[in-house]
């Protein structure tokens, strides 16, 4: 394995259980068991936001503009259902200037010497919410948003097989969806890029965090075609095709569909990944990205030299 110590973050509750698991925002587990379609064109219409009721604030977070929201909504049946809704602000546009000027309202807060601090109104082109759904939600959504206590842990090799491993097999989130792309049964419209490969291929496509409308977030996810590898930990030097191949194929599809050099892009995996299936982040190297912590993100590079290592070992 690429290395036998690892580091991850635990909550309490975790750290009882004998594991840690990261929260993040990716919308990954969110869609667990269910299967997904995108329409990037559609046109605003009603949905059940009107209809829900809020019971607490699972978590906030100021820096990323982002709330989760635990809830009730009533099914066609009206039986009611938990719900977990997330609010996520999208990035500005790239063509601002053509929004600030028109339907723009600024209410002065402060002014002190060359200072000045206002309150802006802007149009509503400006102010749209990402918002994403989980329904029904179960209470491993609701435990998963929820804001808790973490703690940094050092996990061996043996630690992993006697206790994240089995804690992973008995509780992780089901991944059909992931299944879903491999097959292309869902978001086959959003496919970059394909090796077919089922031992050494992948699927590339962007991240549902990403609105695609600028490349300075740009943030895409490449998911490997063989189902036996869960996650970092299960990686040895027969992975190395398939890891080399992700490296290389995946920077120049982005280059070739965005423009962005291989040396401009962040690539990695987390440890403990969101959800057990391997996959690899690209991010553009500027964004900050969620999940990026030096404690839970490795760098593809790094996993592929130590394998190397271990090969020659």
């Amino acid at each position: 394995r690429s290395s036998d110590l690892m580091q991850d973050s635990a909550t309490p509750e975790q750290m009882d259980s004998g594991t840690g698991s990261h929260k993040r925002k990716r919308r990954n587990d969110k869609r667990s068991g269910s299967e997904s379609t995108s329409d990037s064109g559609s046109e605003p219409q009603a949905g059940p936001l009107d209809l829900f009721r809020l019971h607490r604030v699972l978590r906030g977070n100021a820096r990323d503009k982002s709330i989760f929201l635990h809830g009730k909504l009533n099914d066609d049946a009206g039986v009611e259902k938990d719900v977990v809704v997330i609010l996520e602000k999208t990035p500005f546009p790239a063509n601002i200037s053509e929004f600030l000027g028109r339907d723009s309202e600024m209410k002065l807060q402060m002014r002190n010497d060359v200072y000045s601090t206002y309150s802006l109104y802007p149009p509503p082109e400006l102010n749209q919410i990402k918002t994403t759904l989980v329904c029904p939600a179960s209470e491993k959504h609701i435990k998963k948003y929820l804001r808790q206590e973490v703690y940094l842990i050092q996990e061996t090799g043996e630690d992993y097989k006697n206790i994240t491993q089995p804690f992973i097999e008995s509780t992780s989130f089901s991944i059909q969806w992931v299944y879903n792309i491999l097959e292309k049964k869902s978001e086959a419209d959003r496919i970059v890029y394909e090796n077919p490969d089922p031992s050494n291929g992948f699927i590339l496509l962007p991240d549902f965090k990403w609105d695609q409308k600028q490349v300075d977030d740009l943030y895409l996810i490449a998911i490997c075609h063989i189902r036996t590898i869960k996650s970092l930990r299960d990686l040895s030097i027969e992975h190395l095709p398939l890891l080399k191949n992700i490296l290389n194929e995946g920077q120049n599809a982005i280059e070739q569909r965005y423009g962005i050099q291989g040396n401009q892009l962040r690539i990695y995996l987390h440890y403990q990944p969101s959800y057990f299936h391997l996959h690899v982040h690209f991010t553009a190297l500027g964004y900050d990205a969620p999940g990026t912590s030096v404690e839970r993100a490795h760098l593809l590079s790094d996993v592929i030299e130590n394998l190397q290592l271990d090969r020659k070992s």
